[in-house]
């Protein structure tokens, strides 16, 4: 007896602790894995835009009217932290006689997928976690490890798992939540964190409520952030502090759990991150979204015109670029009413 416990209970609570703290993570089980669209899988929610869900969002438009839902990519735009981004047309070659065809060509370096108008892929970000032989190791969706994404090349070239070109193409039903409208602001404030009593007052508000959104479905957050979006000072937060910079609107842990319990297949929103910043507690809602359910972000839209014409359901296209181990896509979503 050690105290007034048996050793046996003594030992027995040990495991049990120890099994909490995580050292029976492998890579085949895991807290958050395997996923429920399969061991192996690397799509993520996108799974959930069946050929079921595209011929029924496709019967949604029905006057044709499109709406550009990103902002246009270029050198003013604001940039989270230090992503360089730069673009040069080589100009075309003096002509030299009459008839001579000219031509311009395009070259770019910088963040081809982390920056402006954004798709966050599945490989983004994930978390460490204790593994059973003892080791810490960061894991992403579906239990994939870092050794599996960059073990062979160390990232050149591209990641060796859950890269871009495993995502499947959105062509989906669109649902917009519109904050700002329901708020009766043009923007919310930096650092406001929308909550469900916000979502359900503008899901009412839009003649919606709750079971409106269905699985497969792309919904969208106004914020009214893009506002501010040729003001870079204040528009990105990620010199919170910093110039006008005080954060930035966005969902947290609350409605997060919403929208997984929804089966969304994509979250988009008007600000940098989606998600309120600075963060009001321990939740990363990147994470709450990848790692479990696989669900991926769109980051820096612009949705003032589709708030604006009170446009809440809509044919949705977000067709991202199938670039071999990228961790995100330049997109150019587009609503159809």
């Amino acid at each position: 007896m050690i105290g007034k416990l048996p050793l046996a209970a003594i030992v027995a609570l040990a495991c049990v602790a120890a099994a909490h703290s995580g050292f029976t993570q492998t890579r085949e089980q895991g807290p958050w894995w395997p996923s429920v669209h399969g061991p192996e899988d690397q799509a993520g929610a996108s799974n959930y835009v069946t050929p079921e869900k595209i011929l029924s969002a496709l019967q949604i438009p029905r006057t044709g009217q499109t709406y550009e839902l990103g902002h246009m990519y270029e050198t003013s735009m604001p940039q989270y932290g230090y992503r360089p981004y730069f673009l040069q047309v080589v100009p075309a070659a003096p002509p030299e006689r009459a008839g001579e065809g000219a031509a311009h060509r395009d070259y770019f370096t910088g963040f081809i997928g982390q920056m402006g108008t954004q798709f966050d892929a599945l490989s983004h970000q994930g978390e460490s976690v204790r593994m059973a032989d003892g080791s810490v190791q960061n894991v992403y969706y579906n239990g994939f490890t870092q050794q599996d994404l960059t073990g062979a090349n160390n990232g050149v070239g591209g990641l060796e798992a859950l890269g871009m070109e495993h995502v499947k193409p959105f062509i989906t039903r669109g649902i917009l939540i519109d904050i700002a409208g329901y708020k009766g602001v043009e923007s919310l404030e930096a650092g406001y964190e929308v909550t469900m009593d916000d979502v359900r007052g503008a899901l009412a508000r839009q003649g919606m409520d709750e079971e409106t959104v269905q699985q497969g479905d792309a919904v969208l957050f106004n914020y009214g952030w893009a506002v501010n979006w040729t003001n870079p000072s204040k528009y990105n937060d990620s010199y919170v502090g910093v110039g006008e910079n005080e954060g930035s609107p966005g969902i947290f842990a609350e409605v997060t759990r919403w929208l997984i319990g929804r089966r969304v297949s994509l979250v988009g929103a008007d600000s940098c991150c989606v998600e309120v910043r600075p963060r009001p507690g321990p939740e990363n809602v990147h994470r709450m979204l990848f790692l479990q359910d696989g669900i991926p972000l769109l980051e820096n839209m612009e949705l003032r015109e589709l708030a604006g014409d009170e446009v809440y359901e809509f044919l949705f296209l977000a067709l991202t670029e199938r670039i071999k181990g990228a961790t995100g896509s330049p997109v150019r979503p587009i609503a159809v009413r």
